[in-house]
């Protein structure tokens, strides 16, 4: 297997993390987003959107997702569990997977990409073709950012991690999604202690340097 890759990119850290978690090593090559390496014929070839990460398996089958690339190491390493236990739990993860993902990290995704000069005319991930940016699309990324930062402060009142008593990769989303408020100076109300907290923990463990 081989991951293309870059390093500060939320979503190739965030399989990067769950990689850490399970203690699972991949050989790994660097794509240069800032530069457009992505959108060279070369990376499109392999992921026609232009999208960073992507897992290319042994025979040839590109996974071109970061959550679809976890939840194929999942199966083939499935200790520690990332992504439920059971049914229920299974459930309980990807529901709250996908509201970090759509409702915190890819809320600051619109506002980091309509405003970041790098990205002038690559407002959104996945459209090759150049999308110029757009001011009112960052400004309601940056509403959708403080609800998703009040959801996520109310769950954290009642559970030590966002999807229940395990770490998840729910807890990873949320983790990317908190650094990519930092980039773009979004910074949590002070009241949200709870999300304090419970980030202090998460940055406390060894995968959050991967």
């Amino acid at each position: 297997m081989k991951l293309y890759d870059m390093k500060h990119a939320p979503n190739p850290r965030r399989v990067r993390m769950f990689l850490a978690e399970k203690g699972v090593e991949i050989e790994k090559h660097p794509i240069d987003i800032p530069s457009g390496e992505n959108l060279k014929p070369e990376y499109l070839k392999i992921n026609p959107r232009g999208l960073v990460p992507s897992l290319v398996l042994d025979d040839g089958t590109v996974i071109g997702e970061s959550v679809a690339i976890c939840r194929y190491i999942e199966e083939i390493y499935p200790d520690p569990p990332l992504m439920g236990v059971d049914s229920k739990d299974k459930a309980v993860v990807e529901d709250w997977q996908r509201q970090m993902e759509f409702d915190g990290l890819m809320s600051l995704a619109w506002v980091f990409r309509n405003t970041n000069p790098i990205f002038e005319n690559r407002a959104l991930p996945g459209i090759t073709g150049g999308l110029k940016q757009s001011s009112e699309m960052a400004d309601i990324g940056r509403q959708r950012a403080f609800s998703f930062f009040e959801t996520l402060n109310d769950r954290l009142k009642d559970v030590p991690f966002v999807a229940g008593e395990r770490f998840t990769i729910a807890d990873i989303t949320a983790y990317m999604a908190l650094m990519m408020a930092r980039w773009v100076k979004i910074s949590v109300p002070e009241d949200h202690v709870h999300i304090k907290s419970w980030y202090e923990k998460v940055s406390q463990r060894p995968s959050a340097k991967a």
